[in-house]
Parts: structure tokens; C-alpha cells; sequence
């Protein structure tokens, strides 16, 4: 195994130097190229003026030189041993194994590339942090839950609403929710653009009400809430089940349909969304997956039961930092997630209904295992392989998804910064964003077949 490992990480550094050679030659083939004249373009300078700056972008990044000279001087900053630059002519200088990697400055920032990166590098792995575990939660609950009950109504259903999901472009996801849920025209209740409002700087890190008796007012009803609707979902009775949120999900409907300015009376907007609403609670009271059914039902209790703290509570609340950037991750990872968890969904269906109709869970079943432990011990841990395979693309992916995301929700993070530079043909950060989702891409690949060994022990690299 360790073997192999060494050689996965030896044959990287040719594949990443064969991607950014690609990118490189894409870009030097537009229109064009990559020129200092390109760079100044649109510039309303005095002709004196244009010409100095043209004259620096050629001494401190080489643009008069031929485009193989180029990619040389950009690779030669990246490698840790190579020729030292001087920044004040621009000129190569002695070789040294000891220089240290360098990205570069960015053509437009005019700022070291190594620190853009360094600042919009955890907004983007922030999103997809949070977006990962939603992803491959959903879907396993989903998927199994369906293939355990094939030809059931919720199979049906569920199949129907992730292909539905999986098929609506995230562009168009992302403007639906600003227009919809982000808007003064329907329901303002998220913020349109940013991870943060800049009175939310100035707070403290955790939300808090003045008086210590709202806080324990908060505590109280929350978890009384969480309670009631976990033991209603355990214990209660399925018709009770289903009227009790049935119920609550039309109210919530019905509190959705108020408009901003106010709306007297009953509106056909009121009673379209109070039934819709409700017909999903009550579905999800309905269904038979209890670990699902638990968990919304858990959820949506600490939520009444805070609601009505909020209320109750006679001090000022401050909703802190933290709640105000969950606030604003809310769609961001919305867009995010729906297309993942709907494709794994479909894919968990397929392989663990495969593999219920397998031999050995046969074989498990007539040696006496009860029908639990061959899901779970057996059938479960198979199914996880072609996960695996997909989840190796994962991450690429919700980066390049990330690009749509951040710019539509104008967050300050690599997409939009990707977006930027190849707008203004940025080399140095064209190219460094290419080197690390090249990295990424392959370090994902890398632990994806590490992880087959570990779900199937027949799998060996030795």
C-alpha cells in the first residue's frame, strides 16, 4: 500500500504540469493572449502613461517573451527550487534549492496571489463543508429507505422529486431563491448577497438575550418542543401523527403566504401554500422511516419551541455572528446540495437494491440474520463502493458549483475569484486556481481508491 501511495504522488506532478499546461496554451491562444497591451486595454490613460505600465507588466512578468518563456517563468515561481527572481528588473538570477514556491502577483489585486488565496480558500471550503455531510446524509436515508420498500409509494415519490431536483440548473435554483425568498416582493426572509452584514462584525460570537430568565425560557420551551414532537414520532399514534403536523405544517403555510406589507384576510396564496405545506408534514409524519422522521420532527419542535421563547422573551435578543452567518449560508448551500444529494440519492436506490437481490444477503437471511443486520452489516457495506467512486468527483464538483453559487450570491470566495480572473486574464491566478483544483481533484481521486480497500477487503494495491 505504501507503495503505491509514493506512486500516486509521484505521477501527480506530471498531471498537474500537464493541466496548467493546457490552461496556459488556452489561454495564450485567445484573442489577445497574454500581453501587457491586452492588460491595458479600455484604460483611460495618457499615452506616456499607458506605456510605462505596459513596460512594468513586461519586466515583472516576462509578457514581451514568448509564450513558452512564459509558462517557464510562471512554473519556475511554483517549484521550490529554481531560479531566483529579481523583483526590481524582473531578471532571472541564480539557481537555488532553497528559494521557496511562490505564486505570484495577481495582475489585477496587485497583490500577492498566495494571499487572495489564503482569504477566499476557507469561504469556499466552508460551503462545502457544510454541504458534503447534508449531500451524503440525505441521500443515504433517502436511497436506502427506498430500495428497502420498492414499489412503495414513498419510492415512487422520492424517485419522482430527485429527478425533479436533479434536473433544475443551479443558475436558475439560485435565482428563483433571491427572487423568491430574498425579496421585498414575496418573502424577505434571507439575505440577498455577502456571508455576513457588517452590523454582525461588531457582535459578539454566540446569540444571547439580555435577561438570564429569557435564556432559560429559550432552553425550556426549545427543548420541550424537540420532546413532545420526538415522542409523538416514536410513540404516537400514526392518524395523531399525521393530524398534529398536518396541522402545524398549514400554519406554517399560512405564515408563509403573508406578504411583507401586510395582507387582510384570506388569500387563495394563503390557502395553496397552507395545503401544500401541510401535505408535506404530514407526509413526513406518515412515513415509515423513523430515523428521518425523528430527526425533521426533533428539528421542527426546537424550532416552535424557540419560536415561542422569542415571544415570550421580554429582554432585547442579539443574534451574534454565528447565527447571522448561518443566516446567510442558508441558500448559498441550498443551491449547493440539491443537485448532490438527488444524484446520490438515485445512486444508493440502484446499488443497495442490487445488492439486496445478491446471493450472499440471501444466503444471510436463510442462515437466520434478521432483515436489519443484513441491510446494515452486509448489503449496506457493499453499496458504499460506488459512493465512494462518486464521492471522489465531490469535491470537485461543489468547486466548480461554487463558481455559479458564489457569484450569483456575490460571495467573496474562489469561484468568484475564478470568475474574475479569467474576466480580466489574470495568468497568475488563472493558473493558480487551476494548480489547486487540479490538486484537490487528484487528492480526491487518491483517497477515493484508498477508501475502496478500507469498504472492501478482497481490494488490494499491494
Amino acid at each position: 500500500m505504501t507503495t503505491y501511495i509514493l506512486r500516486r504522488l509521484l505521477l501527480m506532478v506530471p498531471t498537474l504540469l500537464g493541466i496548467t499546461l493546457v490552461v496556459f496554451v488556452v489561454m495564450a491562444s485567445a484573442p489577445g493572449g497574454i500581453s501587457a497591451q491586452s492588460l491595458v486595454e479600455g484604460m483611460n490613460l495618457e499615452p506616456q502613461a499607458k506605456k510605462a505600465l505596459e513596460d512594468y507588466y513586461n519586466r515583472m512578468y516576462g509578457l514581451d517573451q514568448p509564450a513558452p518563456v512564459q509558462y517557464l517563468r510562471w512554473l519556475n515561481n511554483v517549484s521550490p527550487a529554481g531560479f531566483e527572481l529579481d523583483q526590481a528588473t524582473g531578471e532571472l538570477g541564480r539557481f537555488s534549492f532553497t528559494k521557496g514556491s511562490d505564486l505570484g502577483t495577481s495582475f489585477r489585486y496587485g497583490r500577492p496571489v498566495m494571499d487572495l488565496v489564503a482569504e477566499r480558500l476557507p469561504i469556499t471550503l466552508l460551503l462545502n463543508v457544510i454541504s458534503i455531510p447534508i449531500i451524503y446524509i440525505i441521500a443515504i436515508a433517502v436511497g436506502v429507505h427506498a430500495a428497502t420498500r420498492r414499489g412503495s409509494s414513498f419510492d415512487v415519490s422520492s424517485s419522482v422529486v430527485m429527478l425533479g431536483l436533479w434536473s433544475i440548473p443551479t443558475m436558475l435554483a439560485g435565482v428563483l431563491m433571491i427572487g423568491f425568498f430574498a425579496s421585498d416582493q414575496f418573502w424577505p426572509w434571507f439575505p440577498t448577497a455577502g456571508l455576513s452584514r457588517r452590523e454582525a462584525l461588531d457582535m459578539p460570537f454566540l446569540p444571547h438575550w439580555a435577561s438570564l430568565g429569557d435564556v432559560g425560557l429559550l432552553f425550556l420551551l426549545g427543548g420541550l418542543g424537540a420532546v413532545l414532537l420526538v415522542w409523538l414520532s416514536l410513540r404516537g399514534p400514526v392518524r395523531l401523527r399525521v393530524a398534529v403536523l398536518g396541522l402545524l405544517g398549514a400554519i406554517a403555510g399560512y405564515a408563509m403566504a403573508d406578504q411583507p406589507a401586510g395582507v387582510a384576510g384570506f388569500g387563495p396564496m394563503h390557502l395553496v401554500l397552507a395545503l401544500l405545506v401541510g401535505a408535506v408534514f404530514a407526509g413526513i409524519g406518515w412515513s415509515g422511516f423513523q430515523a428521518l422522521r425523528t430527526i425533521t420532527l426533533g428539528l421542527l419542535g426546537l424550532l416552535l419551541g424557540l419560536l415561542l421563547a422569542a415571544q415570550l422573551a421580554g429582554g432585547e435578543f442579539v443574534r451574534g455572528f454565528l447565527v447571522d452567518r448561518l443566516w446567510h449560508l442558508v441558500l448559498p448551500v441550498i443551491c449547493l446540495s440539491y443537485g448532490g444529494f438527488a444524484f446520490l440519492a438515485k445512486l444508493t436506490r440502484s446499488s443497495v437494491l442490487e445488492n439486496l437481490l445478491a446471493d450472499y444477503a440471501r444466503t444471510a437471511r436463510a442462515k437466520g440474520a434478521s432483515e436489519r443486520d443484513v441491510l446494515w452489516r452486509h448489503v449496506f457495506r457493499n453499496s458504499l463502493l460506488p459512493l465512494i467512486t462518486v464521492s471522489a468527483t465531490l469535491l470537485p464538483s461543489l468547486l466548480a458549483g461554487s463558481v455559479i453559487v458564489e457569484t450569483i450570491f456575490s460571495i467573496d470566495g474562489m469561484g468568484k475569484l475564478a470568475v474574475d480572473a479569467v474576466r480580466t486574464r489574470d495568468r497568475e491566478l488563472v493558473l493558480s486556481v487551476t494548480l489547486i483544483s487540479g490538486l484537490l481533484t487528484l487528492a480526491g481521486y487518491l483517497l477515493a481508491d484508498l477508501c475502496y480497500a478500507i469498504a472492501d477487503p478482497r481490494v488490494s494495491y499491494d
